[in-house]
């Protein structure tokens, strides 16, 4: 019964994001209600030190990320770049593979280490222009930008500097580089068998008449296509935004140090700052403003016309996709919280004998159930890290193999209905579940089956 009130809540929640409901308003509701179902007493104590507290601290941490983001996505729509640059791509590379043109660009800036937020907000431009010059239906532009940013270069090629590549360095005493080959096999393997799928869809709708379609809403406004920039000029501050990412990480941890203490300076009752926890999201940060100053440099002229009412424009966006997503965060919060998730925990982690299967199958549930890849994979991890370690010792598998698979196994089932990630894609491009979680989804299943995969190529060659 325990598990039943864990399970109820999700299923609740899934079900009214996929019919459009606010998840601001049903996270905590759906979540609230398995605690009253438990003990309606301890309503009032999870909601303010649980709730609130995880969704107040997603907010305190990642706001700035999102607005900075939008604004940049803003201003590159704005300044002509996108048009720019979705004309250059689609002379060079033909009409047919815009997809592929999507994808690549989404897995360059996420490789880069752009957040995949960030991605999201930058990329939706590109893909509006791309699609309706291509005449694809703008309901694959979902599906698209999540193939290319929350699939293998999120999780699954070595080297990665996302945060679901990064947890588990903590827990195994491994680098982000581990089990380079296993990664990168499993990275073509989810870009391949993914284009694949997409480009079925693209091809079924070409035959069935459909275009990219009418009447959408959040369309990013159409831009003179005389005297547009120069394609290299265009693409320069995105460049700008992934190499500032970089630097600005290694200087920040080398200028700042292990903690940057309030009180050496005379600054009484604050706590140290850990630079290590805060220095990837001080970098993108940088890295966006950065964009944005090179993008105003490069093109006020055309930017400043409708800079003031876009901008605000982007603003509200950013708070709605900032607002959805923490509020998913609590509700994670809440759920690994009652006592049946981790009777839920155990369960899967019994049932299962495998180290590598068992590993896989526990932190993509817990990634599922929480709608947070780095929020399953660090609960997964905190609890079952020395077991993994100690039963993979034993048959001879090495901590990068243990590593690579919690990665991208966290990357797999996270990606449901109510999945701040998904939310936020679907708010950026003004369309619902109804219309294209069905091709997200798929990517999930994708890269689901990608960790089997690896899994199998481990074993059977023993590669890593």
């Amino acid at each position: 019964m325990e598990i039943f009130f864990v399970v109820l809540p999700l299923l609740l929640l899934m079900y009214a994001a996929y019919k459009g409901f606010s998840v601001i308003l049903f996270a905590p509701l759906t979540a609230l209600l398995a605690v009253c179902l438990i003990n309606p007493s301890w309503v009032p104590a999870f909601f303010s030190g649980i709730f609130m507290e995880k969704m107040a601290g997603f907010v305190k941490l990642y706001f700035p990320v999102f607005l900075l983001g939008a604004i940049f996505g803003k201003v590159i729509e704005l300044s002509g770049f996108a048009k720019s640059i979705a004309r250059s791509i689609i002379n060079v590379i033909g009409e047919s593979k815009a997809i592929l043109a999507i994808v690549l660009v989404g897995a360059l800036l996420t490789y880069g280490g752009v957040s995949l937020f960030v991605v999201a907000f930058a990329l939706y431009p590109f893909a509006s222009e791309l699609f309706k010059k291509a005449d694809i239906p703008k309901r694959l532009i979902p599906g698209t930008i999540a193939l290319g940013a929350f699939t293998f270069t999120m999780d699954a090629l070595p080297g990665t500097p996302q945060i679901q590549n990064i947890i588990p360095t903590a827990f195994f005493k491994t680098t982000t580089w581990a089990a380079p080959w296993l990664g990168l096999i499993g990275g073509i393997f989810i870009l391949s068998v993914g284009m694949a799928y997409l480009e079925w869809r693209r091809r079924k709708a070409k035959n069935a008449g459909e275009g990219y379609g009418k009447g959408h809403i959040n369309e990013p406004d159409e831009i003179a296509s005389d005297r547009l920039p120069n394609a290299f000029l265009a693409i320069l501050p995105l460049v700008l935004v992934g190499i500032c990412n970089k630097a600005f990480t290694v200087l920040i941890i080398r200028n700042y140090g292990v903690n940057f203490d309030f009180s050496a300076i005379g600054i009484r009752g604050l706590p140290p700052i850990e630079i290590q926890k805060m220095a990837a999201i001080w970098a993108v940060e940088a890295a966006l403003v950065v964009g944005i100053l090179a993008v105003l440099f490069f093109a006020f002229k055309q930017v400043k016309m409708n800079l003031k009412s876009q901008i605000n424009i982007s603003i509200g966006g950013a708070l709605l996709a900032t607002l959805n997503t923490a509020s998913e965060y609590g509700f994670g919060g809440v759920i690994a919280a009652l006592p049946g998730f981790a009777l839920l925990n155990e369960s899967l982690s019994s049932a299962i004998k495998d180290p590598l299967a068992n590993e896989a199958v526990t932190i993509t549930s817990l990634a599922g159930i929480t709608g947070s890849a780095s929020g399953g994979l660090s609960i997964a991890l905190a609890s079952m890290s020395e077991t993994y370690l100690a039963a993979g010792a034993k048959l001879g598998i090495t901590p990068e193999v243990l590593h690579r698979v919690a990665s991208m196994a966290s990357g797999g089932m996270d990606t449901l209905p109510h999945n701040g990630a998904v939310i936020t894609l679907l708010a950026i491009t003004g369309l619902t579940h109804r219309q294209s979680y069905r091709d997200i989804f798929m990517m999930t299943l994708i890269k689901t089956v990608a960790v089997a995969f690896i899994i199998g190529v481990y074993y059977s060659t023993g590669i890593v």
